[in-house]
């Protein structure tokens, strides 16, 4: 036997246990919406929610307050892992509760108007 074959026994044999724990100050976010970017060196994803605010005295006019919750920040390959990760889990989903795409957003906007904005797509400005 030799030496390489030793290693590959030994490596098949040794389990590794990992524990998961939730510190103290431990913090859930909810959050409708992502935005981030990366560089060459990682990926930045910051989560956020939005409230209504009243702007001026027109009634037809208002602001939305984007509030960034937290923001995570990975390496290429963990975010790599993380799209993998949630792309199996949006399939596992939709083979149980049916397409994503068909369910009704919160707010609709009107129809009438194409709009090339990418804004416009949720989580993304």
């Amino acid at each position: 036997m030799t030496k390489n074959d030793d290693n590959d026994k030994l490596r098949e044999t040794r389990k590794v246990k990992i524990e998961f724990y939730r510190p103290d100050d431990f913090k859930q976010v909810y959050s409708i919406g992502a935005i981030g970017g990366h560089s060459p060196y990682d990926f930045r994803i910051g989560f956020y929610n939005d409230s209504p605010r009243a702007f001026g005295d027109l009634s037809d006019s208002h602001v939305i307050e984007r509030r960034v919750e937290t923001e995570v920040i990975l390496t290429p390959l963990a975010a790599l892992e993380l799209s993998r990760w949630l792309n199996q889990h949006i399939q596992d989903y939709e083979n149980m509760f049916g397409p994503i795409s068909k369910m009704q957003p919160v707010t609709e906007k009107p129809k009438d108007k194409p709009s090339k904005d990418s804004s416009e797509i949720q989580g993304y400005i």
